[in-house]
């Protein structure tokens, strides 16, 4: 093992020895490598101030700097707004064609709108209007508006491309250990590349905080402040970064991305995918994992009720030993999961529908991107001819944990294919969530909502139209 994190920057590769493992990425721009174009905002990942571009060797991903732990960055190399273009040079294509359209007006928010833009440019990615919505979701502008944003990015590729030089990410084969000795207080973090190294490794600090994106744990620094003594990385574990598909599941390792998770998922049916677009920002599901939103167990998950829906189950591991456990199992109460000490959650497996299974899944929020749900569900019929033969229904935002609605799943069984049947199911909902009322939503609007949302499956699955966020943005153009 290795105690020095090591990066890429502008060429040159930083080592920096036992830095405080919960020391942010932006922090250290900011104060150490005097880089103030990276701004700070919000704190949280929401505002894309931040932003900076992190590449692996394979793809380059827009993160939030924010959030971000400064370990996280070994063997990566780091692109800031100042490595476009050098001091007396010309400006970056993204650049140019921000100063063409007029894209800036205060310029706080502007290098993070470049760099998500600089990410796309990087990976070669389409420039209509809807794919850079997207790509801009996570980045907040208080002042020029957007339009004049979206048509930077439109031009931003009819410049001569510019490609970044000796951008290679350092090798760093060695496991990282770090010991930090900081004012009154002792932190450690371990980046295992095995996931037989991270099992034991759990087994020696049952208590430690397992962190794969920051998503979550970033806010916990930066929000919450808590002190995380023993933080273990499973980022860098190669068996937990895969996805394997086979006839009958999708097997998804527990650190693979959002944006890793993507193609796969969105093919199981296209609501998934469009659910997961939703998920967050560009630079959240470029960091997040699918396997960090299941450990975590909130309430308020997306990713949850459309895996409960379609029956997946968890590979648990503490150990040697292995358990399977289907994932509605795994929440038994609020901020509680069936895990033990020195266990985590190894992969997800996720079966793919049956030819007979239609499957449905929505999200309701205040915001359309980036934003809390204030009610999620997710539904699968398996209908033999015109009977429902079963039926899973999940939602999220509804109870304390996610949860099926195993009261209107069994009023469904057995019963004819009709608006009757579903309505009867609607009624009983009731008997499945008593939900509460907060800032995203009341009680009786999540109630109502949920009720609403099954009879819309079974229109939308009937044939009735769906009005698409996407459709109408494509027609915008």
């Amino acid at each position: 093992m290795r105690d020095t994190v090591r990066f890429r920057l502008d060429g040159t590769v930083h080592e920096i020895r036992n830095p405080d493992p919960t020391e942010t990425v932006l922090r250290w721009l900011r104060t150490r490598a005097a880089r103030t174009g990276t701004k700070e905002g919000c704190g949280e990942g929401d505002c894309g101030a931040c932003t900076v571009v992190v590449g692996d060797g394979e793809a380059w991903r827009a993160v939030n700097a924010c959030i971000l732990f400064l370990p996280m960055l070994d063997g990566k190399t780091l692109f800031t707004v100042e490595s476009l273009s050098p001091p007396g040079g010309a400006p970056h294509p993204v650049q140019q064609a921000m100063v063409d359209t007029n894209a800036s007006q205060c310029g706080f928010c502007t290098p993070g709108f470049v760099m998500s833009l600089y990410a796309h440019y990087l990976n070669r990615g389409a420039c209509d209007a809807p794919t850079i919505r997207n790509v801009l979701a996570g980045n907040l502008c208080r002042c020029t508006g957007y339009g004049p944003i979206v048509e930077a990015a439109k031009r931003m590729s009819e410049y001569p491309r510019v490609e970044p030089t000796d951008a290679a990410p350092p090798r760093t084969d060695e496991s990282l250990a770090i010991d930090h000795v900081g004012v009154g207080a002792r932190r450690r973090f371990f980046a295992p590349r095995g996931v037989d190294e991270l099992a034991s490794l759990l087994l020696e600090h049952p208590d430690a905080t397992l962190l794969a994106g920051a998503t979550d744990v970033g806010l916990w620094v930066t929000k919450q402040n808590r002190s995380l003594p023993t933080i273990i990385s499973t980022a860098s574990v190669a068996d937990l970064t895969q996805v394997v598909e086979s006839e009958t599941a999708i097997e998804i390792g527990a650190s693979v991305t959002y944006t890793g998770a993507y193609d796969a998922l969105a093919r199981l049916h296209p609501d998934f995918g469009e659910l997961l677009r939703r998920l967050g920002s560009v630079q959240v599901r470029n960091a997040g994992t699918i396997g960090g939103n299941i450990a975590n167990g909130s309430p308020i998950g997306d990713s949850m009720p459309p895996l409960i829906a379609l029956g997946a189950t968890l590979v648990l591991r503490k150990g040697d030993e292995r358990r399977r456990l289907p994932l509605e199992d795994y929440f038994l109460a609020y901020g509680k999961q069936d895990r033990e000490p020195g266990e985590f959650v190894e992969r997800v497996i996720v079966p793919k529908p049956a030819a007979s299974d239609t499957f449905r899944v929505y999200k309701l929020s205040k915001r359309f991107d980036q934003d809390i749900s204030a009610v999620c569900g997710a539904f699968l019929f398996r209908r033999d001819g015109d009977t429902i033969r079963a039926v899973r229904i999940a939602f999220g935002g509804m109870a304390a944990t996610p949860k099926r609605a195993r009261v209107a799943e069994a009023e469904l069984v057995g019963r004819p294919w009709n608006e009757a049947a579903i309505r009867d199911a609607m009624a009983v909902l009731a008997d499945d969530f008593q939900p509460i009322g907060d800032m995203r939503a009341s009680a009786v609007y999540r109630l109502t909502a949920a009720r609403n949302l099954l009879l819309r499956a079974f229109h939308e699955i009937e044939g009735a139209p769906a009005t698409r966020i996407l459709e109408l943005e494509a027609l915008r153009g």
